[in-house]
């Protein structure tokens, strides 16, 4: 097999200390700066449901996004080589967790649910399928031990 080394980088800078440092449980903040080169920062914090501020991402969104977010990419090249021209592309997906008594959470399952519009003179059943394509090319589904789920809503305009 021939393949193409990546390499993927970020700084993770821990925001939270309030001056007694991890002292004590409550004596912190979970938050951080996620930093990549060239690239905007983000302000993150932990899963409220672990004492985060739920203004910020936190991990568990980063997920479920990067997974929507590299599904649809290879969604739109798989259809532009298809000949389907998809004119909008919008997906909410529900990610199932669960945690331990021990605190130990993980992911179950994600539901990407995108509701996409393609022109009338596009193939609606080729659309479809292209969805199970996808899961070959996507770096992230590929890379993952939990099940992803497509529910597509599509429509010709």
């Amino acid at each position: 097999m021939n393949t193409k080394r990546h390499e993927y980088s970020a700084c993770i800078k821990w925001t939270g200390n309030t001056g007694e440092g991890t002292a004590k449980y409550n004596s912190y903040k979970r938050s951080w700066q996620l930093a990549t080169s060239g690239k905007p920062l983000v302000e993150c914090s932990n899963d409220p449901v672990l004492g985060g501020d739920p203004a910020k991402h936190n991990p568990e969104d980063m997920l479920v996004a990067s997974i929507a977010s590299c599904h649809m990419l290879w969604y739109l090249h798989l259809c532009a080589v298809a000949g389907i021209t998809v004119t909008s592309y919008k997906d909410i997906p529900l990610a199932i967790g669960e945690m331990e008594t021990s605190g130990a959470g993980r992911f179950k399952s994600i539901t990407l649910r995108p509701q996409i519009v393609i022109t009338a003179t596009s193939n609606i059943e080729k659309a479809r399928a292209i969805h199970n394509d996808v899961h070959q090319y996507c770096f992230i589904a590929r890379s993952i031990n939990f099940p992803v789920e497509i529910e597509p809503g599509i429509v010709r305009v």
